[in-house]
This record gives C-alpha cells, structure tokens and sequence, in this order.
C-alpha cells in the first residue's frame, strides 16, 4: 500500500503547511500548472514527485514533466493530465483514449475544482484535487490524500486549507 498527496495548480505557491499535510505520504503527486521549478523542487524535498505539466507552466517545467503520465502504482492504473474534464465532460482527446484503453484512476487539475467521482460508463475514478495556489477563483486551497493498493483507493481525505500565505 501507498500513501499518496495529490495537489494541482500551485502557480508558484507551496502553502507553509504541505510539508505536514503530506508527512506521512509515499509520494507526491502534481496535476499541472506548476508555476514554476522552484514549486517541483520544494516538493521533490518533501517526497518522490509524479506530475504532468499545466498550461501556464514554461519550458523547464515542460522540461521535467510529460503533458500524460501514465502509470501504474499498487497494481492501480493511473492516467494523469491537467487538462482533462470530468465525467460527461471529458474532452475528445480524452475519450479517444478512455474508448480504446481507459485507465483505473483518472486524474486531472484546471478547473480549480475539487471533483472525486465515479465515472460508470468507463469503469473508472476521476480526481481533480482542486487548486493549491493562491492565484484562481477558489475561496480555499484544496488537497486530496489516499492509499492506493491492488484493490483501488482506500482512506481518501480532503485537505482544506485557508487562502493565504501564512
């Protein structure tokens, strides 16, 4: 089993208390938009770091990270991209491959949305975790926490924090 922090959308922010919130996790996950290497390199610190690259990310971002990372983790496979939907709502380069290969967990960013549902018609769990930035709509900063094993997802919390940089 692994413990798993999932965040997305930090556009250049790393909030004070994500090093505690993800103390216990195996690996750090990042859905996009970065804003920034120091971002990857404060979290690579924390743990072991997964992501995709966002579309405000640059080029040494772009560098690092692959627009999909597709992979599997306890026996789960897992798809990641920042830009992606959600169920009913997924764009078509999404549906292209979810009809010929769909993943166990989907996972995206964007929206600045936190979204965790089932998606039926491809058998699959989508998760956005929402934004962990300061820059967005979003009143608060959001964060998903999980374990993953061969059996699928276990224990997931929402992580909620206030928007500001204290």
């Amino acid at each position: 089993m692994r413990k798993i922090g999932l965040l997305s959308d930090t556009h250049g922010f790393v909030h004070p208390g994500i090093p505690g919130i993800f103390e216990n996790c195996d690996e750090i996950w990042h859905a996009g938009d970065f804003g920034g290497e120091q971002v990857a390199d404060q979290l690579r610190e924390l743990k072991p770091l997964r992501g995709v690259y966002g579309n405000i990310d640059d080029q040494t971002i772009r560098g690092q990270f692959p627009e999909f990372l597709r992979f599997k983790c306890e026996g789960v496979d897992v798809l990641m991209t920042h830009i992606g939907g959600y169920p009913g709502r997924y764009p078509s380069y999404i549906l292209d491959i979810f009809r010929t290969n769909p993943p166990d967990l989907f996972i995206c960013g964007h929206s600045h949305i936190l979204k965790v549902m089932p998606d039926k018609k491809f058998n699959l769990l989508h998760m956005n975790p929402g934004a962990a930035g300061l820059s967005g709509f979003h009143n608060v900063i959001t964060m998903l926490r999980f374990s993953i094993n061969d059996s699928g997802i276990k224990d997931l919390e929402v992580v909620e924090l206030k928007k500001s940089r204290a």
